[in-house]
């Protein structure tokens, strides 16, 4: 398991937004490459992202999933990566003034991935969520009012 956190300087509801936007997926998650399709519904409990990882020609198509939401405040999902297996993600959002605190939480939970020792796992998994944050972050503060 690993946890990073991030203050973001914009208001948990332009957070929020971002999070929201399956199709945004690819912009501020560090792997992701391409959006197949975003199911209707998303981001309600059991409603997938369908995405792409990987450089060509080594492409991976799978799935995101929704196991939790609290609007504004929780995300909880398994990304899905096979062959590499799956990872549950959670996201918080805290309002702090007029800035956002987000967590995030990263466990491998199936595949390969889960097997390897978390000594070896959790270094990346940080470096690689540092940027996820990063890129949320520029999103959330720069994205125009929908």
């Amino acid at each position: 398991m690993t946890l990073n956190a991030r203050v973001i300087t914009t208001v948990p509801d332009r957070v929020w937004d971002v999070l929201a936007d399956g199709w945004l997926y690819p912009v501020w998650v560090v792997g992701a490459t391409r959006m197949r399709d975003v199911d209707p519904h998303w981001p309600a409990v059991g409603a997938k992202l369908h995405h792409s990882a990987g450089v060509w020609p080594l492409v991976v198509s799978d799935n995101t999933e929704v196991l939790e939401c609290v609007p504004g405040q929780f995300l909880r999902l398994v990304a899905r990566g096979w062959p590499m297996g799956e990872a549950e993600i959670a996201l918080t959002l805290t309002a702090s003034g007029a800035s956002t605190r987000v967590e995030i939480v990263e466990t491998p939970v199936s595949g390969p991935a889960a097997l390897i020792p978390e000594v070896v796992t959790s270094p990346m998994s940080k470096v690689r969520n540092v940027e996820t944050l990063r890129r949320l972050a520029w999103v959330a503060e720069n994205r125009a009012k929908a």
